[in-house]
């Protein structure tokens, strides 16, 4: 494939770490229809109380199917800037890349492909891997977060990650939300829409998808395999962007 040079080292990896020893080793859903043929499962019944300490039986992952995101459509990136408090004036900067979208092209085929890119929630994260402080952590369900508290803002996750998905906040935002605090000085990036998750909601931007994009992208989790996203998984061809660097990521892509 050949890839958009702007975007070129978070999907082919030209400025992505290397293989590494990693040293860190570290009920029931309800259908909801949001359109036509578009069912989007919440997890209202499943709500994690908030003195109940999150389950590694569970892991929470995505999957894109590439063929039904359109190039011209950024209704997930959109919703992820109002749910977190991102700023118009950020969204044509690289400053805060929660989630992108970005193009590739088959130079064989002359086929073109446009997918949404954020923080892949490893099972191996290598921005968990070289945080000195602890910051960067790994939740027992899979989702990856910076603790604001303890981040210094010496940025080695952002060296780290292969797919470009940590931005550095220069600035004092006033336009804050409670759900995704932004410290200037600190390192931040996708959060899985954490609070919306441990609510019993799916990510703002899987919602939007549904409901005002394609319907491109599924939530849930990949431990279990009665629910749709590890069937699909199961059943279709799905990959993983760099996967030849063994860090597992938890969002998967069909049809890429």
């Amino acid at each position: 494939m050949t890839i958009d040079p702007k975007i070129a080292p978070a999907v082919a990896g030209e400025e992505g770490v290397g293989r590494r020893d990693f040293l860190r080793a570290v009920a029931g859903f309800a259908g909801v229809t949001l359109a036509p043929g578009v069912m989007l499962y919440s997890y209202g019944a499943a709500a994690r109380p908030l003195d109940e300490a999150v389950s590694g039986k569970v892991r929470w992952g995505m999957l894109v199917d590439v063929s039904r995101c359109q190039s011209d459509c950024d209704a997930c990136v959109s919703a992820c800037f109002k749910e977190n408090g991102l700023s118009a004036v950020e969204r044509p900067t690289t400053d805060a890349q929660w989630i992108r979208k970005v193009d590739i092209r088959d130079p064989q085929t002359g086929v073109t492909r446009s997918l949404p890119v954020m923080c892949q929630h490893c099972a191996e994260p290598p921005c968990v891997d070289v945080c000195p402080t602890g910051a960067s952590f790994k939740r027992a369900d899979g989702i990856v977060l910076v603790d604001k508290h303890i981040c210094i803002g010496c940025r080695y996750c952002m060296m780290a990650c292969p797919y470009k998905a940590r931005s550095f906040v220069h600035e004092t935002h006033t336009d804050q939300v409670e759900a995704a605090p932004r410290g200037k000085g600190t390192v931040e990036g996708c959060t899985m829409c954490v609070t919306r998750v441990d609510a019993g909601n799916v990510p703002a931007c899987v919602e939007a998808c549904a409901t005002t994009g394609n319907g491109a992208i599924i939530f849930g989790d990949l431990n279990d395999p009665a629910s749709e996203i590890a069937q699909r998984i199961r059943t279709y061809a799905t990959s993983q962007i760099r996967s030849d660097l063994g860090v597992d990521p938890g969002v998967h892509y069909q049809n890429l």
